[in-house]
């Protein structure tokens, strides 16, 4: 064989080696030679690339490196938010924001499941709608009919502090994996109406018959033929419904003598037995969350490359250019987002250069971005996972860089079993060194206790009461501080850049102030056709 054989045969290989297709499989063990799925064996099951689809209601975001931090000078800016060129992962995103429609159905079931029971897990989930009220203004119809009238649902729902809308985001993750489950065969339709109170006596002594250890509540109510006297009514109670009536993912999974009352179990073993779904059947969703503030900058910016293979660098907004109002000719003078123009200038002039919104305006409103995301700018600030602090960028990973992390783990009782929670799931427990909020935080005024009470009275004993009534400006920066962005409202158009940071308690709301969610992929990065 002569030298140019040779290379045309090399070349030849390499060409098909690229082209071939993958030898590995979930037919055969390319370790053991053993094969999977065979009742003779183990009967292990081999399942790989299994994939929900994209989660309800997101838009899928393909990750990728770009420039985190201030994209323009401003002379009065913080300075928090320095650049640093960050990798972030694929994940997706809500296409909107959350609505007062979508947050009236997280209340209404809760209303509905613990209402009677535990009014007080009701009232946890209740929007504070006392934002609204404005010393110099006229805000009660808002704080009236802003959440619960109709002509609002597609509204942002706001007045939700960032503890509220992790536990909406927990909640979410419950019913879109309930629903895949139901649709799976693996579990059936709770059947809320068994929630529903009864006088019947001998059903009350069966059911406390099937049920050892629970009991069912006496409600006293009004009497339908009497209304001046009360009639005993019987409920499931509140300690059964959260044991055993509500589904939570990690419960199901985790918790081996856990199955819904009024579920099945329709996997099979090698044995006959049935058994639960599990992760690997690739049926549940990872779980909704609020988008870490590297996730959320990047699908605001958007910044994807076109065919040439470039891409827009120093973007100030979500849209490209620095004019506030579209520049095409079909939507020429359109506003892009709905933020303050001026002083006083809420909404426009009457008539052609009004955008008809004095407050916040319908979460699909105004044009979406590169990725399809809606009011990434302007409408309202979103809140994200991220503790804050001043020099977050120059600490934090170059990759999914995030700062709040508490590593935490199952809590179980002292007889080995799950702990549950008072909505119904398992919970959770960590020690002091899994605490991550405050790892190699360069702020060191963040770590200072200047929490003090501003009172000059009785301050005789300042061992046990920390009083300093001088330091009205003591910087209030603690692990409870969490990070919101996008600019609102009733902002000016330098809060709209996706890179500019601010923060407020984690147990605090605001009139401007709402949320979306956000979703981790699994396994391959998410393509672009």
């Amino acid at each position: 064989m002569n030298r140019g054989i040779k290379f045309a045969f090399l070349s030849l290989v390499v060409v098909f080696g690229a082209c071939q297709t993958r030898e590995l499989n979930t037919k055969i063990s390319n370790t053991t030679g053993w094969n999977y799925f065979d009742e003779r064996t183990t009967n292990f099951e081999a399942l790989a690339d299994v994939h929900s689809g994209i989660p309800t209601g997101m838009v899928p975001i393909q990750g990728g490196t770009f420039m985190v931090g201030e994209k323009d000078e401003f002379i009065t800016a913080p300075r928090d938010n320095s650049q640093r060129n960050v990798t972030v992962s694929s994940f997706y995103m809500d296409k909107y924001e959350v609505s007062n429609l979508n947050w009236r159905e997280y209340l209404h079931w809760t209303e509905v499941v613990f209402g009677p029971t535990a009014p007080e897990l009701v009232s946890r989930v209740l929007p504070d709608t006392t934002v609204w009220r404005e010393e110099m203004a006229y805000n009660e119809p808002y704080l009236e009919n802003y959440f619960r009238h109709p002509a609002f649902s597609f509204y942002p729902v706001v007045g939700v502090s960032w503890k509220q809308a992790m536990d909406y985001s927990r909640w979410r993750t419950d019913r879109v994996n309930e629903l895949a489950l139901i649709k799976a065969g693996a579990i059936v339709y709770p059947p809320f109406a068994d929630l529903q109170p009864t006088d019947d006596e001998a059903y009350k002594d069966e059911w406390e018959t099937m049920y050892p250890g629970y009991y069912m509540d006496e409600l006293e109510v009004p009497d339908p033929d009497d209304p001046e006297n009360t009639v005993t009514m019987y409920r499931p109670s509140y300690e059964w419904v959260r044991d055993k009536f509500v589904f939570n993912t990690q419960k199901y999974i985790y918790t081996e003598d856990y199955v819904p009352e009024y579920g099945n179990k329709p996997k099979t073993d090698i044995y006959g037995m049935e058994r639960k779904v599990k992760i690997s059947d690739g049926i549940l969703v990872v779980g909704y969350r609020l988008p870490t503030e590297a996730e959320w900058e990047f699908a605001a910016y958007a910044p994807v490359a076109g065919e040439d293979g470039l891409t827009v660098e120093g973007k100030v907004y979500p849209w490209s250019g620095y004019h506030p109002r579209n520049l095409t000719a079909k939507q020429q003078g359109q506003l892009q987002a709905n933020f303050v123009r001026g002083r006083g200038d809420m909404m426009g002039v009457s008539g052609a250069l009004n955008d008809k919104y004095v407050i916040t305006a319908p979460v699909d409103e105004y044009f979406p971005n590169d990725f399809g995301l809606y009011n990434m700018a302007g409408n309202v600030n979103e809140w994200v996972l991220d503790v804050y602090r001043e020099t977050s960028n120059q600490e934090t990973s170059e990759y999914n860089s995030f700062r709040g992390n508490i590593y935490t783990h199952p809590k179980k009782n002292d007889e080995g079993k799950f702990e549950i929670d008072s909505v119904g799931g398992i919970q959770l427990e960590f020690s002091g060194s899994d605490d991550k909020r405050d790892w190699k935080d360069g702020d060191f005024a963040s770590l200072l206790n200047t929490d003090y009470p501003l009172d000059t009275v009785g301050v005789e004993n300042l061992t046990e009461v920390k009083v300093d009534p001088t330091d009205i400006l003591a910087n209030r920066i603690t692990k409870s501080t969490r990070v919101y962005k996008g600019g609102s409202w009733r902002d000016r158009i330098y809060w709209l850049n996706p890179s500019t940071r601010r923060y407020l308690d984690e147990n605090k709301s605001s009139s401007t102030i709402g949320f979306r969610c956000a979703m981790s992929t699994v396994g391959n990065q998410i393509g672009v056709d």
